[in-house]
């Protein structure tokens, strides 16, 4: 707030002094930011007043009916001597109660009970969308699962390494510890240290068909990705992407974008074969050879995006999928065919020549099956 309002500056603190008389806890530096959030607003509107002053100065809901008080008394009544100095706009009698009018602070039986039938209307809503397919979705759907699909994590398994840390207990003494201990008594041994091994979580590798036969599940998919990319907090945790069609792109640069928008518009300028053909036997054995074998997913899970509709050679595809095999932990297959039928069989060679090397077969076309996974990953052994 200027030096040229130091009158108002003043009506400000004495109106933060109310609020402490009534009980309320406010400190200087709230009032300071009080003042400092009405510099661009109309201090004759009591409607600015107001709504700065809740803002900055209070952080309970249970002071929200004190403020109110406080705020009528000092503001509107008849011999407050704010009126004296600040001449309010002429909404300052019942147009201005009305402008600030705020609900109670718990609500009325008919407003709880309408209420909870909208929230059983939207979580039933959002049920109904976890089971729809990718297929079927409309515009405003999809952006709809895009915000769900900000909120599920991917846990992948973790893994015990060969190098140890210091620990309370443990099978292996830790004698360098132990030793440089006793040298404080004099060579006495009295506590015994340990080591255990260290904890690292797997790599966990998505690799997805942008195939034309993909078409109505490619976007949705690529989505999650880019999601579980960016839900990809730990230092340790190591998520790489790829899609493929005739050939493989690796796109987990692009999906390190903040934007999701920007992300998956990046990614698809890399692609050139967006719903082309499909070469599943090629593509995963250009992965074997220029990245499996270099460590990206030893010990780690692979998760395969595809219908299995491949018109290359299946001798490539079976020699791919056997040395993937080798090199990762698990492998896990999501088929959009498979839907919710547990009694479903490959029908397409390329599943036919795959699944002999797959861990586990999902679905992938809903976001249930996506939540499955989610879940399926942290126990996977």
């Amino acid at each position: 707030m200027s030096s040229g309002n130091s009158a108002f500056v003043s009506v400000l603190a004495n109106f933060g002094r109310a609020l402490r008389a009534e009980g309320l806890t406010v400190g200087s530096g709230d009032i300071l930011t009080y003042c400092e959030a009405m510099t661009p607003l109309d201090p004759t509107d009591l409607v600015d007043l107001y709504w700065a002053g809740r803002t900055c100065l209070i952080s309970r809901r249970d002071d929200i009916r004190a403020y109110d008080k406080v705020f009528r008394e000092f503001f509107l009544a008849a011999d407050s001597p704010v009126n004296d100095m600040l001449q309010f706009k002429a909404q300052a009698g019942a147009e201005a109660e009305a402008a600030f009018e705020i609900p109670a602070t718990e609500p009325s039986d008919e407003e709880r009970e309408e209420e909870e039938a909208q929230l059983g209307l939207m979580a039933s809503g959002v049920e109904s969308l976890k089971h729809k397919s990718f297929a079927g979705i409309t515009a405003e759907e999809a952006e709809a699962l895009r915000r769900i699909m900000k909120r599920i994590r991917l846990d992948p398994p973790k893994r015990r390494t060969r190098r140890t840390k210091t620990a309370g207990k443990g099978r292996k003494p830790d004698l360098r510890r132990t030793i440089r201990e006793s040298l404080r008594t004099h060579g006495e041994m009295i506590d015994l240290y340990w080591r255990q091994r260290r904890v690292k979580v797997r790599p966990l590798i998505l690799i997805l068909d942008i195939s034309g036969s993909m078409a109505d599940y490619s976007r949705a998919l690529l989505q999650f990705a880019y999601s579980a990319k960016r839900a990809s907090q730990p230092a340790s945790q190591k998520v790489e992407v790829f899609c493929f069609g005739t050939r493989l792109t690796h796109i987990t640069k692009p999906l390190q974008t903040r934007s999701p928008d920007a992300a998956l518009d990046q990614a698809a300028k890399l692609v050139v074969d967006w719903e082309g053909g499909t070469r599943i036997g090629d593509s995963l054995d250009a992965f074997v050879h220029n990245w499996g074998r270099r460590g990206m997913c030893r010990g780690g899970v692979v998760v395969i995006c595809s219908d299995g509709l491949d018109r290359g050679d299946p001798a490539v595809l079976a020699s791919a999928m056997d040395r993937l095999s080798r090199l990762c932990f698990r492998i896990v297959w999501m088929n959009p065919h498979k839907g919710n039928n547990p009694d479903y069989q490959p029908q397409s060679l390329g599943m036919m020549v795959a699944s002999p090397h797959v861990d586990v077969l999902l679905s992938g076309h809903d976001l249930k099956s996506l939540e499955e996974l989610a879940e399926l990953l942290p126990k996977l052994d």
